[in-house]
């Protein structure tokens, strides 16, 4: 059997919202959308437009109470190229949750309450 990794789904509230957190705090676009027939969402998928790899966001019409995402119990991460550039984006955009001193990573929070940990890109492979 061969398997490739394709997608990783978050529930969201706001899907505007997200779309534009995840727009400015990582630089993802939306690159497919769907409707389901057997629920009413709608689903975003977004890419980086470098790996191929997406973020799928669901946003479920009508859903007024937030998600459970898990107590901070498991997180996706970004590489970023540039940790100073990126630490004063996210810093600016408020969103950084924490930021362990003795480590060059750190995690940022999305409006859902996602934890996102961004790593300098070296510690990627």
């Amino acid at each position: 059997m061969d398997f490739r990794f394709t997608h990783n789904c978050l529930y969201v509230l706001d899907l505007q919202r997200s779309l534009d957190f995840y727009k400015k705090a990582l630089g993802l676009e939306p690159v497919r959308w769907m409707h389901p027939s057997d629920m009413d969402a709608t689903l975003a998928f977004l890419s980086d437009g470098k790996s191929v790899h997406q973020l799928e966001l669901a946003c479920v019409a009508g859903r007024t109470e937030p998600y459970d995402v898990g107590e901070g119990k498991y997180h996706i991460a970004f590489a970023a190229r540039d940790m100073a550039a990126a630490r004063a984006l996210h810093e600016s955009m408020g969103c950084i949750v924490r930021d362990p001193e003795t480590e060059p990573v750190y995690f940022i929070r999305d409006p859902d309450g996602y934890e996102i940990e961004i790593i300098p890109e070296e510690e990627e492979a």
